[in-house]
Order: structure tokens, then sequence, then C-alpha cells
């Protein structure tokens, strides 16, 4: 089996991370300490770093195999049609973005959500209601959407399989990922970083 070093950032309370099972090395980095404490009571075996997210990646992305990244979404996301007081898009998404695709050797995924304006950049691929881009091939996964803002922590709970957080709960939730969504795109990951292995072993 391939084993990734893995660097989960703004991990929140780890809605991707929750289906991946104990087989990789996970590094989580939360700056929120009450949601980092969250993660680390879901996923005891990982190592968690409360920290920015955006300086830790740009000092520390060469020490991974595989990289997660889910930028702040609320300067993108298409609420900002409703809010009367406008704001700048929050440019890390981008920075990242061209970071690890110009830098890292690795593998990677920045997820966030379908924004109001036009990409600055084209993602990937979009799954449900998030926009992925990477550096390997993700294959489309049906996923069914409800409408997060409007439903109760019981609600998306069951949705996204999740146990209901000790703190924050509804909020928390909402700004998760879809667990099976997670897995599949590591397991797109992990089978690029496999046929990769394969062709080369063919070359000797």
């Amino acid at each position: 089996m391939t084993k990734f070093k893995i660097l989960n950032l703004y991990s929140g309370i780890g809605g991707n991370r929750t289906l991946w099972g104990n087989d990789h090395d996970v590094t989580a980095i939360e700056i929120n300490s009450d949601i980092a404490s969250e993660y680390k009571y879901r996923f005891a075996n990982d190592t968690v770093i409360e920290t920015d997210s955006h300086q830790f990646l740009l000092h520390n992305y060469k020490e991974f195999d595989f990289i997660w990244s889910s930028p702040p979404c609320p300067s993108h996301s298409k609420l900002c049609y409703s809010q009367k007081e406008k704001r700048y898009v929050d440019m890390s998404l981008y920075q990242q973005i061209i970071l690890l695709k110009s830098w890292f050797k690795g593998l990677w995924v920045i997820e966030n959500v379908i924004p109001y304006y036009k990409y600055l950049i084209e993602p990937t691929i979009i799954i449900g209601r998030h926009a992925y881009w990477s550096n390997f091939k993700i294959q489309y996964l049906e996923v069914k959407n409800i409408d997060v803002s409007r439903s109760s922590k019981e609600e998306l709970s069951n949705y996204l399989g999740m146990p209901i957080p000790r703190i924050k709960g509804a909020l928390l939730l909402r700004n998760s990922v879809e667990p099976k969504v997670g897995k599949h795109i590591l397991d797109c990951a992990i089978k690029h970083k496999n046929n990769n292995t394969i062709k080369q072993n063919k070359l000797f």
C-alpha cells in the first residue's frame, strides 16, 4: 500500500480526513485552538499544529508527499452578493495554487467554494458545491447537494456521516468537506502515484 506523508491545511474538524484511515502520516494545521482540540479528539494519531496554514505551507511544503489545502472561502462565496459591505478577495487561494504548481514535487489538491466571480485559474474539477485544483486527475464523483446554510446540525451530521462536534456544531459541519469526497480524492492521488511507479519500474 502507498503510504503518504500528508499535510492537511486549514484542517477544521477534519471532514476531508474522516475516511482516510490510519495508514498515512498526517499533519494537520489549524490556527483556532478550540477547533484544533476537536480535530485532535477525532484523530488522536495525527500530528496537530496550531499555527497559520498559509505561512506553514510556504516554509514546509517540501517535507510532504501529499498536500490538501482548504483556504478560507467567505470572500469567494456567492453569499458575497447578499453582503452590504464588500471586501477584497482573499488571494491566498491563488497564491497557494501557483506555489504548489510551480515548485512542489509531490501531489496536491486545493479546495474552495464555487466563487461569485470568473475563475482566475480554472479548477481541475467541480464536485458538489466545491471546486478543486490539483496536479493529478480526479475522477468525477456524484454528490448530493443540500442547503448547508439552512440545515440544522443534526441534518448536517447525518448528511456528512460525521458526529456533531462538541463546539460550534452546525458551523464547523457547514465548513466541512464531504468525507466521501475527501476519501475519493485521496484514492485518486494514490492511484496516480501507483500508476507512475509502475511506469517507472517498466523503464528498468
